[in-house]
């Protein structure tokens, strides 16, 4: 039986109160030539009786046909496109409908779509196509019920040239097949944001017997070098909360235009190329996108309203399983950095932006605009509260409970706040008043009542700093054992507006301008802007092309902005850089910069 519908999608326009999608068989061709995917999407439907109609989600798409039941023609009607929703694709139904299948193309500007040509690949020979869905892309590339709070099993079969790989959120294939054609099987159920397709010259590498990685032959050794412990971290993620339920976890490098960190896919997390330090010092974010396998896959925020109970969960999982595979010291540094950036946020938005709430109104508005440090450090910072109330060991054992009893079904934060009261709270006489609950999901701000946090490593990078401050050469400051982690710390410690000289001084000790580091250049590129810093100029422009996660690239174009002149100079980068964004990034940048003429 399945679960009861929450709260109402204000980013949906389906009904599935009324009728709603259960299983998809899709069956599509890659065009590259015409950067258009084709073919049918066929919905299994649950009908409640007296249902005339199938609502969907639809957004830039050419419907050539819907048939009811695999044979009989039906009527449809597009709504009046919307800048945020797209169109509503409204379906006739007849009583017996049990199956609505819909002939379709999608458009060469599909927001989910990102073509790349060969010389945007880290290879220079194939081209590559990937997907994203989140949060209300799906129907760009699928007609659905583009909700979270709907799930479907799904299977597909997918056509592509002979020479390149195609992947899914699915079981996936581990080698080529040259006549291009793979078949795919999800019979976990899915929400359409977790729908991903990838396409390219691809390898595939084992880790260990359920995990492996996927990417450009250059590009894969250094990826199973970088992510040799990603047993180890599905190891530790199941001693914490219960068995992994996806089967087999995969990563897939993609090319740098892609817009995120990464991308929980079921199965087959995206992530940047960003990360491969070389080090292994970015690999949290792998144990983030794997603690998405639990909080957000396995049980997902019913509407974008409700992002923080996806990501909040998450952050406090990855964070518990790097100190599990690496020790508290490490881990508490990663919560130091999380709390710089949940101040920064709240600073940017304002103190008392009804933004900076857990629980969101984003009606009416991209859903992207709440994905941001709220939703993941304020969500994690109330988990690390709760912790410090009602001990480790029991929130331990309820979020496990909690990921165990709604397994495959969706959430609204409504009905997690009465799980809580009912599976915790009310077993520990006052938690709920010293911890200010409502404060935290409806109120603006962080609440005073949250444990400190503090890195001794960190201590470590002050006493550096205050060094340098006193006049300390920087080659004499002791940071050969540091990781990326202080290295930023460190960083974003110097003062704001810091003189050229002393920032010449810092590169000829530590080149920070030629770092192969992705996060160290994101928090040395902001003060070589301020200060002028003409030497670094040419790597930031290399980087701002090159790299396409809105992370980085979102305070850098504020950073030029923000100088004399900036605005021609971001504007003159923007538009050679442009076509190796993701719609994601673009979205975001043709209104901060502005769109190249």
């Amino acid at each position: 039986m399945s679960a009861p519908l929450l709260a109402t999608d204000p980013h949906s326009c389906a009904r599935p109160a009324e009728a709603v999608v259960r299983h998809l068989s899709l069956n599509l061709t890659v065009d590259f030539a015409g950067r258009t995917l084709h073919g049918e999407a066929a919905w299994q439907v649950e009908v409640q009786p007296g249902t005339t109609e199938l609502w969907l989600d639809t957004r830039d798409l050419h419907i050539e046909a819907v048939l009811l039941n695999g044979a009989s023609p039906t009527d449809f009607t597009l709504g009046e496109s919307d800048a945020v929703l797209g169109q509503s694709l409204r379906i006739a139904l007849q009583p017996d409908t049990h199956t609505v299948t819909l002939r379709y193309r999608t458009s060469p500007e599909a927001a989910a779509l990102q073509w790349l040509t060969p010389e945007q690949t880290a290879g220079k020979t194939h081209p590559f196509l990937f997907t994203q869905s989140q949060a209300i892309l799906a129907r760009t590339w699928i007609p659905c019920q583009d909700s979270p709070g709907v799930r479907f099993t799904y299977e597909a079969r997918v056509q592509v040239p002979g020479e390149l790989l195609a992947l899914m959120s699915a079981e996936n294939p581990q080698a080529l097949n040259t006549t291009g054609s793979y078949s795919f099987r999800m019979p976990q159920p899915v929400p359409s944001y977790l729908m991903a397709l990838a396409v390219g010259n691809l390898e595939f590498a084992a880790l260990s017997g359920r995990t492996g990685i996927y990417a450009e032959p250059t590009t894969l050794p250094a990826a199973t070098h970088e992510f040799a412990d990603l047993e180890n971290m599905v190891a530790a993620a199941e001693k914490l909360y219960g068995p992994y339920r996806w089967e087999r976890y995969d990563l897939l490098v993609l090319p740098p235009s892609f817009p995120f960190g990464g991308m929980e896919n079921p199965r087959l997390t995206f992530v940047t190329p960003t990360i491969l330090a070389g080090d292994r010092s970015l690999t949290s974010l792998v144990a983030h996108e794997l603690a998405h396998s639990w909080s957000g896959n396995l049980v997902t925020n019913a509407t974008w309203n409700d992002f923080w109970l996806n990501e909040g969960f998450t952050v406090y999982f990855e964070r518990r399983i790097m100190e599990s595979l690496y020790g508290r010291p490490y881990a508490d540094m990663l919560q130091v950095l999380g709390q710089t950036g949940l101040h920064h946020t709240v600073e940017e938005l304002g103190r008392t932006s009804p933004d900076t709430h857990l629980h969101l109104n984003l009606a009416g508005r991209d859903p992207d605009e709440g994905l941001n440090e709220i939703a993941y450090e304020k969500g994690n910072y109330l988990l690390l509260t709760l912790e410090s109330v009602v001990g480790r060991e029991r929130l331990d054992a309820f979020i496990t409970r909690y990921f165990s009893t709604h397994a495959f079904q969706s959430m609204d934060t409504a009905t997690f706040i009465q799980y809580l009261r009912r599976e915790l709270l009310d077993q520990v006489p006052g938690a709920e008043e010293q911890i200010q609950l409502d404060r935290w999901i409806n109120a603006p701000g962080v609440p005073e009542v949250g444990p400190a946090v503090s890195s001794e490593r960190f201590g470590q990078v002050e006493a550096a700093l205050q060094a340098w401050r006193h006049g300390a050469a920087p080659a004499s400051l002791e940071t050969a054992a540091w990781s990326s982690h202080e290295w930023v710390h460190f960083l974003h410690g110097l003062p704001e507006q810091i003189q050229p000289e002393q920032l010449e001084a810092l590169d000829q000790a530590f080149d920070f301008t030629h770092s192969g580091n992705s996060e160290i250049l994101a928090a040395w590129f902001p003060l070589t802007i301020r200060a002028g810093y003409a030497p670094a100029d040419e790597a930031l422009q290399q980087f701002l092309t090159r790299v396409g996660r809105r992370k980085f690239l979102t305070p850098l174009y504020k950073a030029l902005l923000a100088t004399p002149n900036g605005a021609e100079r971001a504007r003159r980068i923007y538009a050679q850089a442009r076509p190796n964004y993701h719609s994601v990034a673009t979205s975001t940048f043709d209104t901060l910069v502005g769109r190249p003429a």
